[in-house]
């Protein structure tokens, strides 16, 4: 008769030298006897049965032999074990760097399941990022070298603004683009402001697919608590940028200024950087670089030598600002927020109507 099969599927981790002295018991073998029986020393057996050595495949081909229970189950058992220990190791040093994460805006996201333990969390986090330590995720996410991270106005969290990045590249994973090419995208930007007039749900697919061509990435992903963001750009690759908007203020135009900024750093600046635009950032403490994508959206948006002129006119009634964005070709919610943000018209004027709400 063949010998049974020995199986072993724990849902658990145990030292193998557990299993070791409880066969040597039953069959009633000193440590010593069965030292000498595998050809190895007892200090090596009783240090395998304490969990202080391991069983290498030399060991189990021996132990296998000795016992009659195959080496690879031995072998499995000590993976097993050693694994546990390793995770055990990790969920210690990472209890902290685990608790700062939105795990349950992860999991009701659908990013991953909710975790079954804190190790299990760890798990999921490190490969809801990619990484395959703290230590990675640390070099990837922890040192980026964001706009604002140092000012004292920017009030988002780091941990909550890593994972919402992360969101963003995810996403922008899954959309096919060219090779980014800088002339096809200014082209695209173009394209893009023509269809302004139009409200953002019609056309945010065909604005996606105009970023895409040009090699651009555009994703929309809600803002994660503790974040108070309004969009950000950066390089997933030297020839792959990514634009992540949140949509937060819910109207066109902070909605087409929002993106309009995040195209002038593709357009003009580093691929190094992480440019993160938050909301209501203190206008002191912005960056040079801040300055100039502000400034580069808004003259794209409305020419600089058009804008001043209708400012000399002094006319900011419904109808001149309908009659000048006409003249522009853009929605009139543009020029209204335009006239806000230099304190030419109240952020509570009738001129809000003029607003289209965005939900996406």
């Amino acid at each position: 008769m063949p010998a049974a099969k020995n199986h072993y599927n724990p849902d658990y981790a145990v030292p193998p030298g557990w299993i070791l002295e409880e066969i040597l018991e039953a069959r009633n073998l000193s440590q010593a006897e069965f030292a000498r029986r595998c050809g190895r020393t007892p200090k090596l057996i009783s240090e395998i049965i304490a969990g202080k050595a391991p069983i290498e495949t030399e060991t189990a081909l021996q132990f296998g032999r000795a016992t009659g229970i195959d080496a690879g189950i031995w072998q499995r058992m000590e993976a097993s074990y050693r694994r546990h220990l390793a995770l055990e190791d990790e969920a210690k040093i990472a209890e902290e760097w685990r608790k700062s994460f939105p795990i349950g805006e992860l999991v009701k996201r659908g990013c991953f399941t909710k975790p079954e333990s804190k190790i299990d969390a760890i798990s999921k986090l490190l490969t809801f990022f990619g990484v395959g330590t703290i230590d990675g995720w640390n070099n990837r996410y922890g040192s980026m070298n964001v706009v604002y991270r140092h000012s004292q106005s920017f009030k988002s969290n780091e941990v909550a603004l890593a994972t919402w990045l992360r969101l963003g590249e995810i996403k922008a994973e899954s959309q096919e683009c060219a090779d980014y090419n800088q002339g096809n995208f200014r082209k695209a930007a173009k394209t893009i402001r023509g269809l302004t007039k139009q409200p953002v749900e019609k056309i945010i697919h065909q604005t996606i697919e105009s970023c895409n061509k040009a090699g651009v990435a555009l994703v929309l992903t809600r803002q994660l608590p503790r974040t108070a963001l309004s969009g950000a750009a950066r390089w997933l690759s030297p020839r792959k940028a990514i634009i992540q908007l949140t949509a937060r203020h819910k109207t066109d135009d902070h909605f087409w200024f929002s993106f309009f900024h995040e195209v002038a750093h593709i357009l003009l600046h580093s691929k190094k950087e992480v440019f993160v635009e938050e909301v209501n950032i203190n206008p002191n403490e912005r960056a040079e670089l801040e300055v100039e994508a502000n400034e580069w959206a808004s003259n794209f948006l409305v020419p600089k030598m058009a804008w001043e002129k209708y400012i000399y006119q002094g006319n900011f009634s419904k109808t001149a600002v309908l009659k000048f964005a006409n003249d522009q070709e853009i929605p009139p919610s543009i020029i209204v927020g335009k006239l806000q943000h230099q304190g030419l018209v109240s952020y509570g004027s009738k001129l809000n109507k003029l607003k289209q709400k965005v939900d996406l």
